[in-house]
């Protein structure tokens, strides 16, 4: 399919377009940015843009982190690994990625950890013990928690298994 080239959009347009990304959704600056080199600004308007969203508070990268970080971790079962790692990869600043991660209610993620664990647990008992602890381990891993917190967390799972 061979498109002939958009006509680059003007800063205003371009302003306003990205304006109402951002009052549907939280949007990372990074992500923005992309957007606006891809409708053929510039570097300098670009920039010029940004500063403009985040001066009229369309575009703020903590809040947009703290949307990201909640909603991983909710729905997806991200632990902070993870979350920090696509974070930083959208470009979102050390300072609001620690700060975010800071906020994530501790019984809330333990909680969330357990509840993935032993949904894991099903599908892994009948292994092995030490292979069925090597899965869930991986499992936690891939899922981004640290070890610290989910060595103790599939212990708790395992032996609640073995009491029943």
């Amino acid at each position: 399919m061979n498109r002939t080239p958009r006509k680059p959009l003007s800063p205003e347009a371009a302003f306003n377009k990205a304006a109402t990304l951002c009052a549907r959704a939280e949007q990372a600056t990074g992500d923005i940015y992309t957007k606006l080199q891809g409708w053929g600004l510039s570097v300098d308007d670009a920039q010029g843009v940004i500063q403009r969203l985040k001066s009229e508070n369309y575009l703020n990268d903590e809040r947009y982190a703290r949307a990201y970080c909640r909603d991983k971790m909710r729905f997806n079962g991200w632990g902070r690994i993870k979350v920090a790692f696509m974070l930083k990869s959208k470009g979102i600043g050390k300072i609001d990625i620690e700060t975010v991660l800071a906020e994530v209610d501790e019984n809330e993620y333990l909680s969330t950890l357990q509840r993935l664990l032993q949904a894991k647990w099903r599908d892994v008992k009948a292994k092995e013990p030490m292979q069925a602890r090597a899965s869930l381990m991986r499992f936690a891993a891939s899922r981004g928690f640290e070890p610290a917190v989910f060595y103790p967390a599939i212990d708790q799972v395992m032996n609640e298994e073995n009491q029943d």
